[in-house]
């Protein structure tokens, strides 16, 4: 039985999603439910009239050809608006952020973006950035070398986030490395799905390797056995529901939420998304226990959350990030 809470949370989904498609009739209708997530996530009260003054803001500050002048200036503005008091004074940190990153040797474009947003809300106030930029990027090519045909601009967030964790960029690429190989080893697919999943299980430091993998395995078997094999772009929510422990009783109520919005009218044409939704309205609750947040996990999960949204914006980006390159945009 899916608990009262979670119920709460996909009927504020439901109703933040109808009032920006209503406001915002042609825009990618995926792009709007990444947009409504991130409010229920995060807890954060949606207005409207708000949400549009700082998306059209963004619009007019942003450079000519930026990718802020398309539909990623909606994410862009959920992301300020969930994580800061006063989101248009942010967006100007951003932009400089993001010159910061540049001149760090990332290349140009949406994901850029989205790192600097990622380091916005990782590094503390009054912070240069530069240590963090400078690991981040030494990470990033560590992913290169070890997986160059899957990684990509879309792995900047990423890396950007893996930077704030303890150990050498060589510890933390073998640790990620481990998780790989023995997912792979397991059935799993190899691909960028996989690398994502490794990231997410290597940012636990209380469970040894071995106890993640084999409830990450579990997971992927439940759900094979419930009728609905997972699909690699599921991959994060396995590692995500790995990171909780036992997943049992948690994978029944995801299996009802995802039913829930495949019979909702506005979002049964996206079934992939529902998964991904569901998972992470189940998830999100679980943080709202008393005992979680005593924990490191709550951090932890914190961290895997703000990874997955911007994974979910990266993709969103991805349409964003070719139209850019392709007018030799910035």
């Amino acid at each position: 039985m899916v608990p009262e809470s979670v119920t709460e949370k996909v009927d504020r989904y439901e109703d933040i999603f109808e009032q920006l498609k209503k406001k915002l009739k042609w825009q990618d209708k995926r792009s709007l439910m990444v947009v409504a997530s991130m409010y229920v996530l995060n807890g954060k009260t949606f207005n409207l009239n708000q949400f549009i003054d700082l998306s059209d803001y963004i619009k007019r500050k942003a450079g000519m050809f930026s990718s802020l002048k398309s539909a990623q200036r909606f994410t862009t503005a959920a992301m300020l608006d969930v994580r800061f008091e006063q989101p248009k004074e942010k967006f100007h940190e951003l932009l400089s952020v993001y010159d910061k990153l540049v001149e760090g040797k990332f290349k140009r474009g949406a994901f850029t973006y989205i790192a600097a947003l990622v380091l916005l809300t990782e590094d503390q106030d009054g912070s240069d950035h530069q240590e963090s930029i400078q690991r981040a990027l030494t990470i990033y090519k560590g992913m290169q070398k070890e997986h160059p045909f899957i990684t990509s601009k879309g792995d900047y967030p990423l890396a950007v986030m893996l930077a704030n964790l303890p150990g050498s960029p060589d510890e933390l690429m073998n640790k990620i490395e481990t998780f790989y190989e023995k997912l792979d080893a397991n059935h799993f697919s190899k691909g960028n799905d996989l690398q994502f999943l490794s990231h997410i299980l290597a940012l636990d430091e209380r469970n040894e390797a071995e106890t993640l993998v084999s409830r990450s395995i579990s997971i992927f078997d439940r759900f094979k056995t419930s009728g609905k094999k997972p699909k690699s772009m599921h991959y994060p929510e396995i590692g995500m529901l790995a990171l909780l422990g036992d997943a049992t009783k948690e994978l029944a109520i995801i299996h009802e939420v995802t039913e829930t919005l495949n019979a909702s009218k506005p979002f049964k044409w996206y079934k992939d998304e529902n998964v991904r939704m569901a998972v992470n309205f189940v998830i999100s609750d679980q943080m709202e226990d008393a005992d979680l947040l005593e924990t490191s996990l709550y951090t932890t999960m914190e961290t895997v959350i703000q990874a997955q949204q911007a994974a979910m914006i990266a993709v969103m980006a991805g349409g964003a990030a070719a139209a850019s390159s392709s007018n030799g945009g910035s």
